[in-house]
């Protein structure tokens, strides 16, 4: 580990080389961790360390199987944090996330206990099997950064970072997340089935016994996470590419005008101004990945699916038709020019 400072400095200016160095150090480290427990899945990978270093949440979709809680627990493990996981069902109350206060009989005084969500990296497995008012429980943690208990306020650690999993296959006793809620997310990761040669070596490393160990030995702390996360606030946009960011969320708004009439037809809504913000913080934390002090089109567009998939409402016909966002996505891409 290096001994460079761990906390970036208050500077307004973009980084400098050395913290860079310092930063490309620091994923380094935390990648090669993470790999020795996780197979593959460089895409999860990569929207995972988005989402830490843009201080937002993940929704991942996937059939079950395919490692989202062990990408969870092992990124937990790798950054010395705490990690808690709820498998929602449709009985699960808010307090049995946020916590709640219990009556202590030997002191005549209610003692609040701090719910599983008090941690620095939160497992919400099958986010759609809990109702309607527990995930809007969880939710309110996701964007306040706070949870109250008997009218106490209790601040939740940082980092902070949601994870929340829906299986797209199975719909009975679930409950749809609304789309408000949904544009909470930074991010909505489609997690795939590994190529053949990635489920080989986890056959492969499940024989060798290198799997069996769940946790793995933290080299990150959540200082560094913090340093990472002042350096990604700091990375320079150029005013061309915000216009462009900004077009880009408008022509979602206004499709007609940029994709024609019949692909337009599909798209009900657009995307809100947490559109253009998550682009934005996405595009710099990229940056920051890419070893870079500036944002280019690229970083914009590197993770346009994950950022906007779930912020477009398509019409009943898009759904009919079993047109999928990503391809209007890719159409307003293709028709607002970069800088």
């Amino acid at each position: 580990m290096s001994t460079q400072p761990t906390t970036a400095p208050s500077s307004a200016g973009p980084p400098t080389r050395d913290e860079l160095a310092h930063a490309r150090r620091l994923l380094g480290t935390f990648q090669r961790d993470y790999s020795t427990k996780v197979v593959g899945q460089q895409n999860l990978t990569r929207a995972l360390l988005v989402t830490l270093l843009s201080r937002g949440h993940i929704l991942l979709e996937s059939v079950p199987g395919l490692a989202k809680t062990l990408a969870a627990s092992t990124m937990a493990s790798a950054v010395q944090a705490s990690f808690s996981r709820i498998q929602c069902t449709p009985d699960l109350l808010p307090s049995d996330i946020i916590g709640t206060q219990i009556y202590d009989a030997q002191h005549a005084r209610f003692v609040t206990s701090l719910g599983p969500v008090h941690a620095n990296f939160v497992l919400l497995d099958e986010i759609n099997r809990s109702s309607a008012k527990t995930q809007s429980a969880m939710l309110e943690a996701m964007q306040e950064r706070q949870t109250t208990i008997g009218g106490e306020t209790h601040p939740l650690p940082e980092p902070f970072l949601v994870l929340a999993t829906q299986n797209p296959i199975e719909e009975e006793g679930t409950y749809v997340l609304p789309q408000a809620q949904m544009d909470r997310f930074l991010l909505k990761e489609i997690v795939d089935y590994p190529t053949p040669a990635e489920e080989f070596e986890v056959l492969n490393r499940i024989e060798s016994g290198a799997l069996e160990r769940r946790r793995i030995d933290a080299t990150l702390t959540t200082d560094d996470v913090a340093f990472l996360q002042g350096l990604a606030s700091r990375i320079y946009v150029d005013a061309a590419i915000k216009r462009y960011i900004v077009s880009l969320v408008n022509a979602t708004r206004n499709p007609a005008a940029v994709i024609g009439p019949e692909r337009a037809a599909y798209l009900e809504f657009g995307a809100s101004p947490r559109g253009a913000i998550a682009l934005l913080q996405v595009a710099k934390a990229l940056a920051v990945l890419n070893d870079r002090d500036h944002v280019v089109p690229d970083d914009v567009k590197a993770l346009r699916h994950a950022v906007l998939r779930h912020r477009l409402v398509l019409t009943f016909e898009a759904v009919a038709d079993r047109v999928r966002p990503e391809l209007l996505i890719d159409s307003l891409f293709d028709a607002v020019p970069a800088p």
